[in-house]
C-alpha cells in the first residue's frame, strides 16, 4: 500500500512539474489537409517533377503521416492495377519497379503442359 502511494506521489510530481504544452490556434487562412490529400498531391508533384507543389504538400502533414499516406496510395494503386491486368499483385509490383520475377505466372492445369492435349 505504501509503495502505491509513493508511486502515485511520484507521478503527481512529474505531471505537475511539466505542464502540457499549449497547442497554438489553427490559422483560419490556411486550408486543412488530410493525410491522403497530402500523399496524392505529393506523389503527383513528384511524378510531374513539380518541386514547388512537392514542398508544399510535404508541409501539410507530419512526415510520418505523409509516409503512411504514400504507402497506402501505393498499395491501393498496385492492387487496382493488378485487378485491371488480372495478374498477381506481386507480379505487378515487381514489374513496376523493374525487378526480376515480374513475368505473369504460368497457367496451371492440363493446358499448361505442352505434352498434354497434343493431337496424336
Amino acid at each position: 500500500m505504501i509503495a502505491i502511494r509513493r508511486a502515485l506521489a511520484l507521478l503527481r510530481k512529474v505531471f505537475t512539474a511539466h505542464p502540457p504544452v499549449p497547442v497554438p490556434p489553427r490559422d483560419p487562412t490556411r486550408p486543412r489537409h488530410n493525410v491522403f490529400e497530402a500523399a496524392a498531391t505529393y506523389v503527383t508533384a513528384s511524378a510531374e517533377d513539380d518541386t514547388d507543389r512537392l514542398d508544399d504538400a510535404a508541409g501539410w502533414v507530419a512526415p510520418d503521416a505523409l509516409a503512411f499516406g504514400i504507402n497506402e496510395l501505393a498499395c491501393r494503386a498496385v492492387i487496382a492495377l493488378a485487378r485491371e491486368r488480372d495478374e498477381p499483385v506481386e507480379t505487378v509490383a515487381r514489374g513496376l519497379l523493374g525487378l526480376p520475377g515480374a513475368q505473369p505466372a504460368r497457367p496451371v492445369g492440363p493446358s499448361a503442359d505442352p505434352g498434354v492435349n497434343r493431337p496424336s
